[in-house]
């Protein structure tokens, strides 16, 4: 035992030595973040790492840093070496030039927010030399371990440099993170009680019961392993039943509009919930109709959607071709004394062996889709109780189809404004510390849309309705300074803009040479042509291509992103391009970039 702790001690100075480098490295950061770079201290951070690595090589292989080992039951440590004293002016040297640096980085932070947070830093970084410095090489007293005072001070200086160390954990987390500060609290609260909290109060309830030979008629491993686990099993529950109080008493989601999205995220139905509220809604009007099958279809500018099927029917087979779909939602639509080239009875549209009742908004009429059950009848003979009954589910129908549609807009909505969120989340983070620059660059806000992690995602929209559609038409893409230059080509057409962009993506896939459709070097050119260019269907083009529908989707997927970064890479020409004003205009230039920045946000 005496020889391993000895070893453990030797191997303990691994951290101790490198802890001033590390330090110093953690200033040199702050003080690039907060805009005063320098090559010659990272220079003399690779140095002191070196120094430090030196340094834990001669602790572990040699007598010259530490010697003697005092191997005391509480309070094992080692004594000086000859190379000690040289040691101790390396680790508070180089650690008060750390500090030094970091009231530097504190001096040029300009806000009350920056300001604090680098304060609180430059106060808890003291926790790591004073936590680490190995104090007992100086005492060659064994007695040591049984002073009170000892332990006090030990159990004292622990609860500090914990406190000190949380802190530093805290303020540190919102170095270099692109999400609202909001999110950064949530997350590493969160993190604290699951990981760090939850493990501590575990060790303590083991320490707790090994000092125990005997709980309750328990042997102790018994009783250790269900007190472990029950401990475990109450600190989530506590987490998860307090989790929301917990939040709102330390700030973390206390504004109304966090609140607002939590409530939604909570109340919202899915496409698949409101589609199974359909298929209820149809296997009620089966049941009370007496009929064996019903369908549901939502009616949008993109025309008619089938969105529930209950029994058998030709619409579930798809045997109903697109132009007899389109021809009834639009005839559908006219009121009963237009209604020329249907036959209708009161209502309901005879139509395919189906009694069809359109589906209307009451605010304004307008049709949100149509709900048809197989006829029992030549002409609609319902009951004047089946009727009612009827009606109500109806109501509940186009509620449902009303709300679906509702909801689609909202995501829109909220799908076109992330990647202008994204931009300002990105600038306001990079502007923290070193906003001037930033602010002022003529690059702050370009290439957002490029850098977002769902790029690739409004590429693919974007090609999916490459001939005309709201993901087209209404598509983030035409925030892009390439798009707008093709608009200014195309007359101020916007959508001819966006199709020339993605066209010169799909042709930079295209390999030289005559065009074969088997070969593996044209196959993400041929599926990015026929599918989306010639807009023809997932098994024709997988069966002109040799391959299941399976791998045409993988394959898909490898050609979007080959195309998202062909845009990307012609955005970020567009922007180099662009990046210089005039030396005469540069200070007005960059006023105009921080007051249009203001404006936006």
């Amino acid at each position: 035992l005496a020889g391993s702790a000895e070893v453990w001690i030797r191997i303990g100075w691994i951290g101790i030595a490198l802890v001033p480098a590390a330090i110093f490295h953690l200033a040199d950061a702050l003080l690039e973040i907060t805009g005063e770079p320098s090559r010659n201290r990272k220079r003399l951070s690779r140095v002191w790492y070196l120094v430090g690595s030196l340094f834990f090589s001669l602790a572990i292989f040699t007598e010259l840093i530490i010697t003697d080992p005092n191997l005391s039951a509480y309070a094992p440590h080692m004594s000086t070496g000859p190379l000690f004293p040289l040691f101790v002016a390396y680790f508070w040297i180089i650690s008060g030039a750390s500090v030094y640096y970091i009231g530097r980085a504190r001096a040029l932070c300009v806000t009350k927010t920056t300001r604090k947070r680098m304060t609180m830093i430059f106060v808890a970084i003291l926790a790591a030399p004073l936590a680490v410095f190995p104090y007992l090489t100086f005492s060659g007293d064994a007695s040591v371990q049984t002073s009170v005072l000892f332990w006090l001070i030990i159990i004292m200086g622990n609860l500090v440099i914990s406190v000190m160390f949380a802190l530093l954990t805290y303020y540190m987390a919102y170095f270099g993170a692109l999400s609202p500060d909001r999110v950064v609290r949530v997350r590493l609260f969160k993190f604290m009680a699951r990981i760090p909290l939850a493990a501590s109060i575990v060790l303590l309830v083991y320490v707790a019961l090994v000092r125990a030979e005997e709980i309750l008629g328990l042997h102790l491993e018994t009783a250790l392993a269900i007190a472990i686990v029950l401990t475990v099993i109450l600190v989530e529950w506590a987490i998860y039943a307090f989790k929301r109080p917990l939040e709102r008493f330390f700030q973390l989601t206390d504004e109304p509009e966090v609140r607002r999205i939590q409530q939604l995220s909570e109340r919202l139905l899915t496409t698949r919930d409101l589609r199974q509220f359909l298929e209820s809604v149809l296997a009620a009007a089966c049941e009370v109709l007496r009929t064996p099958s019903a369908f549901a279809a939502s009616i949008s500018a993109e025309g008619p959607k089938l969105e529930a099927v209950i029994g058998f029917s030709y619409a579930e087979n798809d045997q109903w071709s697109l132009d007899e779909w389109q021809h009834l939602a639009k005839s559908a639509g006219k009121t009963n004394n237009n209604r020329n080239d249907l036959d209708t009875s009161g209502e309901f549209v005879l139509w395919s062996n189906y009694w069809i009742r359109p589906l209307y908004s009451q605010q304004n009429d307008m049709l949100v889709g149509i709900l048809g059950v197989e006829a029992r009848a030549g002409i609609p003979d319902l009951s004047i109780s089946e009727e009612e009954t009827f009606k109500r589910l109806v109501a509940q129908a186009t509620q449902a189809l009303k709300d679906m549609q509702l909801q689609k807009e909202v995501f829109s909505a909220v799908e076109g404004l992330l990647p202008q969120v994204t931009a300002i989340q990105r600038t306001r983070g990079a502007a923290t510390f070193g906003g001037t620059k930033i602010l002022t660059s003529s690059k702050a806000g370009k290439g957002v849309i490029t850098a977002d992690s769902e790029f690739n995602s409004i590429v693919w929209d974007a090609l999916s309705h490459y001939w005309g559609g709201p993901k087209l038409t209404q598509s983030p893409l035409m925030r892009l300074h390439v798009v707008q230059e093709s608009v200014r080509r195309h007359g101020g057409n916007q959508t001819k803009a966006v199709r020339e962009i993605l066209q010169r993506g799909v042709e930079q896939q295209r390999p030289e040479g005559d065009r074969s459709m088997t070969t593996a070097e044209w196959i993400l050119y041929n599926i990015l042509e026929l599918k989306f260019i010639q807009g023809q269907k997932v098994r024709d083009v997988a069966r002109r291509l040799a391959m299941s529908e399976s791998d045409l989707y993988r394959k898909q997927r490898v050609a979007i992103e080959n195309v998202a970064s062909a845009i990307s890479e012609m955005e970020s020409a567009v922007v180099i391009e662009d990046e210089t004003p005039p030396d005469s205009s540069v200070e007005l230039e960059n006023i105009k970039q921080a007051v249009s920045q203001t404006e936006e946000v």
